[in-house]
């Protein structure tokens, strides 16, 4: 029987080391132990994919600075049950002395998909912007341009309003101030607007009425107009009608500054003399004329 090798069994005889397990490979087992992917661990942490997929790999080129990487180690330990300051621990050792590529901080994009916006959303709004955009520089240049159409057709429209314009615009220019009714006499008045009594009665010589402002069409009906003096502010209205007879106007000042004068009231002819009263007697009877002796011139006798 052949004798064996004692080196040979010495070194059968030694256990394996049993290699401990890396950060990222607990992590990876304890998430499949609870039957979840990455992309759930993502969103339940926020952390990017990218970063949870290279923790568990150990591609510490991939990963931003130290102190994030340990970090996102302990949130992904804590979503799959692990110890956290035991696995940022094991991390931080796994680490030590490491020294990365790029020390910039990266620009962590949301991880989760249903939080982002939707493509075509975004296409949508862009679309929106553009077209509102465009509406306004149309409006804008619409509104530049309108100044100079208005000035191009302003000479073919200015002389119309020239030539039509009527007589009486300047004297409605003087015609300020209130329209005052003063008696000089019992004079009987009704002042109406639009079918509305006013006022309605007999004024007595000094007493007076003016016109409320803000009256639309006045009218005045008097029994008496030359019992009446009529003046607009300051002016004075020539009679508003002829003595004795019931006149009807309107109060408005323009139309009063544009009555016309009224003709005074003929005066009563003297009786002709042949109609003169005659001096009755005492009977009653008229008396004679008397007549007065003529003179006779003296006579010459040429006889004698």
């Amino acid at each position: 029987m052949p004798k064996r090798d004692p080196e040979i069994e010495t070194a059968a005889a030694e256990p394996v080391p049993e290699v401990m397990p890396t950060a990222g490979e607990r992590l990876r087992a304890a998430r499949e132990k609870q039957g979840l992917s990455l992309e759930d661990v993502a969103a339940q942490t926020r952390i990017p994919q990218r970063h949870l997929a290279s923790i568990e790999s150990g591609e510490w080129d991939n990963l931003p600075a130290p102190t994030y990487s340990i970090g996102f180690a302990k949130n992904y330990a804590a979503a799959v049950g692990l110890d956290r300051a035991e696995i940022g621990d094991q991390l931080r050792e796994e680490m030590g002395g490491q020294r990365f590529a790029t020390t910039s901080a990266d620009v962590f994009e949301p991880a989760d998909p249903r939080r982002t916006m939707p493509r075509s959303l975004v296409i949508g709004a862009l679309i929106a912007v553009v077209l509102l955009v465009g509406l306004m520089s149309y409006f804008n240049r619409r509104s530049l341009n309108q100044p100079d159409e208005a000035a191009t057709n302003a000479p073919a429209a200015a002389p119309a309003p020239t030539a039509q314009t009527p007589p009486a615009a300047a004297p409605a220019l003087s015609a300020q101030g209130p329209v005052v009714l003063t008696a000089t006499g019992p004079a009987w008045i009704q002042v109406t607007d639009e079918r509305k009594t006013l006022f309605e009665g007999e004024l007595q010589p000094g007493q007076s009425y003016t016109v409320p402002a803000g009256v639309t069409a006045p009218m005045l009906k008097a029994g008496k107009p030359e019992a009446l003096t009529v003046t607009v502010g300051a002016r004075a209205v020539p009679q508003i009608g002829p003595a004795g007879k019931v006149t009807k106007v309107s109060l408005l000042p323009t139309n009063l500054l544009k009555l016309p004068a009224t003709p005074a009231a003929p005066t009563a002819a003297a009786p002709p003399p042949s109609a003169r009263a005659r001096p009755v007697n005492p009977a009653g009877q008229p008396a004679q004329p008397t007549s007065t002796p003529t003179e006779t011139s003296p006579t010459t006798n040429t006889g004698q």
